[in-house]
């Protein structure tokens, strides 16, 4: 049985902070070497060349090594960054670290963590792509003690997305890519990764490659992929709840249909098990909301609730970055807080013009 969890969200005050997690530490509320996973967002412009993410990634296992843990055990750590604080999101990052508790036979937060097998990139947006995913997405539940997939409630993950150098690699030994627009690639990478977890825990069957970023009634409601130039393989950190493990907290997970459906954020909240009101409000959390997580994506057709927006027609700021802001702000007012995790790129992650939403509780 995996060991029980503790999680906390801590601001990030420069793009090399990593000084709340030294606090953290120092302050006894987990070990530099029972840290498992951190996934945090990060203030840059969340594009291929976003090397904020890199930044943060250095100063953050730089302090786990300053703090005690073994330098190569750190490397191995799973770190996922999101680029873009787009609007009134703020910089911060959500740690997870295992820690000795009573077991109890209430379901408790637990995390699993794989690495795929090595991801080429004439891989990516195909079928043997998904098939990685899928072999790691079992891997990681089973590290996190989770045998069945409706106990997955959220599954974020970090794979690598085309550059000139990959692009100019693959044709090299003979091999043709999906797309050779590397911004482009940072959706197809998210998108097919997202099919990959939805084949591992039974959401839909087996696609096809022509589905790939074509049938958006294909998705994954607990994916949250994200991509970068920093690895080529696929990193899954799968967080769900397990009895007999005990600890404080809860997750639970539902989707937004659209991006205004700040009832689909309340959803995933009381899912993870905090009893609120049938209208609540932000006071309601009272302080047991550690954080929520949500992938976002524009609806293809430019239609919010049946009204047109240009969001895709914008050739001065991309849409990313656009509808990343406008549900950052949803999510903030449901919350209270901006440090809130908030990414886009969504294909197959929600349903189209929606997303998904995973939030952790402190049940006390």
């Amino acid at each position: 049985m995996p060991s029980a969890i503790e999680v906390r969200k801590v601001p990030i005050h420069s793009v090399a902070d990593a000084s709340e997690l030294a606090k953290l530490i120092d302050d006894g509320v987990m070990e530099a070497s029972r840290v498992i996973a951190i996934i945090g967002k990060t203030e840059g412009n969340g594009g291929v060349n976003d090397y904020t993410r890199i930044i943060a990634d250095r100063a953050f296992r730089e302090v786990l090594v300053e703090k005690g843990a073994d330098a190569d055990a750190v490397k191995q750590v799973p770190i996922v960054w999101s680029g873009g604080t787009d609007g009134v999101i703020s910089p911060h990052a959500t740690i997870f670290a295992t820690i000795d508790a009573e077991p109890t036979d209430e379901p408790r937060l637990t995390v699993g963590f794989a690495m795929s097998e090595q991801l080429l990139p004439e891989d990516i947006g195909r079928t043997a792509m998904i098939t990685k995913v899928a072999d790691a997405v079992k891997v990681a539940m089973e590290r996190a003690g989770i045998t069945d997939p409706a106990d997955v409630h959220y599954v974020q993950t970090k794979t690598p997305l085309l550059t000139v150098h990959t692009i100019r690699d693959a044709k090299s030994r003979g091999k043709t890519v999906w797309t050779e627009h590397t911004h482009e690639s940072m959706d197809l990478s998210n998108g097919c990764t997202a099919l990959g977890i939805a084949v591992a825990l039974g959401e839909i069957e087996m696609p096809t490659d022509e589905d790939v970023m074509h049938d958006r009634s294909l998705y994954s409601s607990v994916a949250s992929c994200s991509s970068g130039v920093e690895l080529d393989q696929a990193q899954v950190v799968v967080v769900g709840n397990a009895p007999g493990v005990g600890g404080r907290y809860r997750i639970g997970h539902s989707v937004m249909e659209d991006a205004l459906d700040a009832d689909g954020i309340w959803a995933a909240i009381k899912d993870a098990g905090l009893d609120l009101p049938e209208r609540p409000h932000t006071s309601d959390l009272d302080g047991r909301l550690v954080n929520v997580f949500l992938k976002c994506e524009v609806s293809q057709d430019g239609v919010v609730r049946g009204r047109r927006n240009a969001m895709l027609d914008d050739s001065d700021v991309h849409w990313h970055r656009q509808i990343k802001s406008a549900v950052g702000g949803v999510t903030a007012a449901v919350t209270g807080d901006p440090a809130v995790f908030v990414s886009v790129s969504a294909a197959h992650q929600g349903p189209d013009g929606g997303g998904p939403v995973a939030a952790i509780v402190d049940l006390g």
